[in-house]
């Protein structure tokens, strides 16, 4: 770049100022080429920093004017010359893992035109300080090369607390029949995954949300309670339902859904029950719980309350009725009896072994994605069937989130998350289901969540990457299984599996379209494995015949936290007592 002394006299004359001495116009020369700045653009920036701070046109203060203004200006792109060849391009991580491909293929085709030994010793592996591959090399990329947090956030720091953790792959909680070091799989050699409802009643694609109407609303709770007073007639034997608020001497039976009173926590003082709109209109009356030995309420729970109410102002219950929980699943091509029972093929019959981990994958005080390579590692060795992981992927109360400080769009980082995942898992050849989560800071925030769409697998991966809804009801060779990657363990009741979300009204960092709840978020059967991940402590228990595992979050804070297994196997028709699917589950640390 050439710079016109002249010029750049004429420019300082305008604003009647003079260069005095050389070494003076030697320097902003040099400040002109320095900073790629035309001779009218070093003036104005000059006599806007000058009017600034009142000083006058001198080499020291040319020298100040330097360190505290262009210094700091961005830097300018260099304009195209014609040189006959270019400078290399800036490469960002797709761009580099597309020439470390290139350059293995090279050096395929090039080792074919030499003699085996002499392309041995040729072979030049690919190795970085974090990943140093060993003396014997190694043919498979590695999951952890995939990643590339520096591209995420200008400050990728690994987790100190999260690598000196001590307690990795230690069991916390455990189900069923102990397997020993026989916890491992066959990949997805024989795993069949589908939805176990039509697709015409799963949430395949967005939808429009946030245009309900408050009567649309009433008119889904008031179904659900109708919907579930006819099981409650039936099991109980109940003749009719007496409205809430009419005054009644002697015991009846009431029915209606538990509410609070207030915008506090439901305890035994503040229970009122709302009536169904046929025999109430809707209608709310406390309710007076001390002469029950025990019960368990949550607002929202559909019950029938025996007991009288002398005033019309106050239930004074002495029974419960709870709902009815729903039918276990029967497939419908059950095996015959006799001889053809045998010749069945045994495959839905075989233990598949099921990993569960739920997000976030990062810990909070980096983003650095280690606990998610480390979970990869683990899918590697121990080649399950199915793995199901739940959101969130990108969460919104990570710090570098909520303080704006990644450089790529967060859809960029969901991406380059699940290429981690599904090429990092390949070789296993296990089954990949993804859970959205309402903490993804990147997808539709709205209740029932519907599936992932912005990342499209390689074809040679479509066959086993699964993007399913939150919830979803997954049929796994005939075994059910129920997925929500949402926290209602703290309200949710024993007794009444029959919505994988029956809290009402729901927590505040809840979206619902009730809309879409009433067809989309109900069970259709109790599932035989109910995964419900909560902040909660982990556990693994037998509810009433459904396996409810909440294996935690794959992180704490700054620390691991756990992920789940289970090996669960059809069983054949027509055994009595039936006999839970789950074998043996256990939640172990990362």
């Amino acid at each position: 770049m050439s710079v016109n002394v002249e010029k750049l006299a004429e420019e300082l004359d305008t604003f009647g100022l003079a260069i005095e001495g050389d070494s003076m116009k030697e320097k902003l020369v040099e400040l002109c080429i320095t900073y790629r700045l035309k001779e009218d653009e070093i003036v104005n920036e000059w006599f806007a920093f000058s009017q600034t701070r009142n000083v006058p046109l001198t080499r020291e203060n040319l020298d100040i004017f330097e360190h505290e203004k262009l210094s700091k200006r961005p830097a300018k792109a260099y304009p195209p010359t014609k040189r006959p060849h270019h400078r290399a391009p800036i490469q960002d991580l797709n761009t580099l893992e597309d020439l470390v491909q290139a350059e293995e293929e090279e050096e395929n085709l090039l080792d074919s035109y030499s003699t085996p030994g002499k392309a041995a010793s040729q072979k030049r592996a690919l190795t970085t300080p974090e990943n140093r591959l060993s003396k014997k090399g190694s043919n498979a990329r590695s999951p952890r090369l995939l990643f590339s947090p520096a591209s995420f956030s200008p400050s990728a720091t690994p987790s100190q607390k999260y690598a000196s953790r001590t307690n990795r792959g230690e069991v916390v909680a455990s189900f069923g029949a102990v397997r020993g070091a026989a916890w491992r799989g066959s990949g997805g050699r024989s795993v069949s995954v589908q939805l176990l409802t039509a697709p015409e009643d799963s949430i395949t694609k967005p939808f429009k949300y946030m245009f309900q109407k408050l009567y649309d609303i009433r008119e889904v709770l008031n179904y659900k309670i109708e919907d579930l007073s006819l099981s409650l007639t039936d099991r109980h034997h109940i003749e009719g339902f007496r409205p809430v608020a009419i005054p009644a001497q002697e015991p009846v039976t009431f029915l209606g859904q538990v509410a609070c009173d207030s915008n506090g926590k439901l305890n035994a003082k503040s229970v009122v029950l709302q009536g169904d709109l046929e025999h109430s209109v809707g209608m709310q009356v406390p309710v007076d719980l001390s002469e029950l030995k025990e019960y368990s309420l949550f607002p929202g729970q559909v019950v029938a309350l025996e007991g009288i109410n002398s005033t019309g102002r106050c239930i004074t219950a002495s029974l419960l009725h709870e709902a009815v929980p729903l039918p276990f699943y029967i497939p419908a091509t059950e095996l015959k009896e006799g001889a053809e029972e045998e010749e069945v093929g045994l495959e839905g019959l075989e233990p598949q072994m099921v990993m569960v981990a739920c997000g976030p994958y990062t810990t909070s005080d980096s983003f650095t994605f280690d606990p998610m390579m480390d979970l990869i590692d683990t899918i590697n060795r121990d080649r399950p069937g199915v793995c199901i992981l739940l959101g969130p992927f990108v969460d919104c109360r990570h710090e570098q989130i909520e303080k704006c400080q990644l450089t790529v769009p967060f859809q960029d980082v969901f991406k380059q998350c699940m290429k981690g995942i599904v090429e990092g898992t390949r070789g296993s050849g296990s089954h990949l289901v993804f859970v959205p989560s309402l903490r993804d800071v990147h997808h539709h925030f709205v209740y029932p969540q519907p599936p992932f769409r912005c990342y499209e697998p390689a074809k040679k991966d479509k066959g086993r990457v699964h993007f399913v809804s939150d919830p979803c009801t997954l049929d796994i060779n005939g075994v059910v299984i129920g997925v929500t990657s949402t926290d209602v363990l703290m309200h949710m009741s024993a007794e009444e599996i029959n919505s994988y979300y029956p809290l009402y009204p729901p927590a505040e960092e809840m979206n619902i379209d009730y809309e879409c709840f009433q067809t989309y978020a109900q069970l259709p059967v109790t599932p035989d494995v109910l995964i419900v991940p909560s902040e909660l402590r982990y556990f693994v228990k037998d509810v009433l015949g459904c396996i409810c595992i909440n294996p935690g979050r794959l992180t704490k804070g700054q620390v691991g936290g756990s992920y789940g297994r289970l090996f669960v196997q059809r069983q054949r028709s027509g055994e009595s007592p039936r006999q839970t699917p789950c074998l043996a589950a256990q939640v172990l640390k990362i």
